[in-house]
């Protein structure tokens, strides 16, 4: 028995993998891999495979990035972790500093966390111990979306939408009020006109506010795109009309900009293409630049300041985990920011979304292509049964036969449901563009039939 082949058979028996169906998982020999290069990830027997989902959508420069690389090095020579509950450490501090300077000008302090889902749990119990710090419990509802997507915690899953995902769980969470998609909205109710579904949405949020606004703590929305539920982006003016109105209700408001976050849409923040200056952020996912599990939720002024009190009110936040503020993690997201203020990353991601649009557009119209769908440097492709124009039947497994094919083709992809995504590291090539794009549309139309 070869290496591969042994570790291939600890993994079907000891390696719970998470979103696997793991009777499916030893249909297909299990793919493990090995190192990661640039763009590239290599597995046991050497193959080769262009990134492009950026290792579930987080990584940034590339693999390997030298300067990343020794960041965490000189990091290891100091102190791998040292606990944040009453003490500090040098790479948090500095972060948590530059992340401040970075963000919309009303977050002034971080709190750290260690995955985007905690992030946004972190901004639901800010959120809700705020309003109780304040003396106006009654305030403990949470708006959010059908389709929304924001982790896998409780809480995160209660501001949820994503049926697939969620549904088992739903004797576990917290009741929420519900808006519609402004994606699914401006489609299905609007015509597909961008600007009359947003005064829909808007007056729908309005009307919300305006019966229940005592009794909501916060809206909670994605950074412009829902995308778990399949790359659905927002018409513009939403985020900027949700300020307005939860400013004027009372309502606090949470932008999620764990997927969003660090140049994916083309700005640093997708929140900045509206100006718009949330009360609570979450980050994720790019914040370390791919390489450790970092997070943070930035926290505007007056909600910090409502948990300042002398000692025995007892209105500090009682929240943290053994790993929150890890040195290395901090130490490694500080050069991933200071690789950012060079400029050259966010100057390049224009002419790279120019070119994934452009690209996109050979999926129109095919008998085996549905919607197509971009928001910044992400996209997604769905697949349909040409005999039928639907999507094939969940339980075949298609998209993941043509995510295998483009694999052995040399692109790594993994489907989204009924969608092939496309969320490349930032730091892919114009030539790796075309090569991911030409990959799976030779792989959708080998499994077309």
């Amino acid at each position: 028995m070869t290496e591969t082949e042994e570790l291939r058979e600890w993994d079907r028996r000891y390696f719970w993998h998470p979103f696997t169906q793991m009777q499916c998982y030893g249909d297909d020999d299990p793919w493990i891999i090995e190192r990661a290069e640039g763009n590239y990830v290599y597995d046991t027997e050497g193959h080769r495979c262009l990134d492009a989902i950026a290792s579930l959508w987080c990584n940034i420069h590339g693999h390997r990035h030298p300067r990343l690389d020794a960041a965490l090095i000189a990091q290891i020579g100091k102190v791998a972790h040292s606990t944040a509950l009453g003490a500090s450490n040098p790479p948090a501090i500095h972060l948590a500093k530059a992340l401040v300077e970075i963000t919309p000008a009303s977050l002034q302090h971080c709190f750290f966390s260690e995955d985007g889902s905690e992030a946004v749990e972190v901004a639901i119990k800010m959120a809700a111990q705020y309003w109780c710090n304040l003396g106006r419990p009654e305030k403990h509802l949470f708006l959010t979306l059908d389709n929304a997507y924001h982790g896998d915690t409780v809480g995160a899953v209660s501001v949820g939408g994503f049926p697939l995902f969620h549904a088992v769980y739903g004797h576990l969470l917290f009741p929420t009020l519900r808006l519609p998609s402004p994606y699914v909205l401006q489609w299905e109710g609007c015509e597909g006109d961008p600007l009359q579904a947003t005064t829909a949405w808007l007056a729908a949020l309005e009307s919300t506010l305006q019966d229940q606004g005592g009794e909501i703590a916060a809206l909670i929305l994605e950074g412009g795109v829902q995308g778990a539920a399949g790359i659905l982006p927002f018409p513009p003016g939403i985020l900027a009309g949700a300020q307005r109105l939860c400013r004027v209700y009372e309502v606090l408001l949470i932008i999620d900009e764990v997927a969003t976050g660090f140049g994916r849409s083309g700005k640093l923040f997708s929140c900045e293409w509206e100006s718009v200056e949330p009360d609570l952020l979450a980050l994720g996912k790019g914040l370390s630049g791919g390489y450790l599990p970092l997070a943070a939720t930035l926290a505007a002024e007056h909600v910090y300041a409502a948990f300042l009190a002398p000692f025995g009110e007892t209105r500090q936040f009682y929240y943290g985990h053994t790993y929150t503020a890890n040195p290395l993690a901090c130490a490694v997201a500080l050069e991933n920011l200071t690789l950012f203020a060079e400029g050259a990353v966010l100057a390049a991601l224009p002419g790279k979304i120019a070119q994934l649009r452009a690209g996109l557009q050979r999926f129109h119209g095919q008998s085996w292509a549905g919607e197509v769908r971009q928001f910044g440097l992400m996209a997604a492709i769905a697949l349909r049964d040409p005999r039928t124009n639907a999507p094939y039947p969940y339980a075949d497994r298609v998209e993941y036969a043509v995510c295998r094919r483009a694999r052995e083709m040399g692109v790594y992809s993994r489907p989204l449901g009924d969608l092939l995504t496309i969320v490349p590291p930032l730091s892919v090539t114009a030539a790796e563009i075309d090569i991911i794009l030409n990959t799976l549309y030779d792989a959708m139309a080998e499994g077309r039939s």
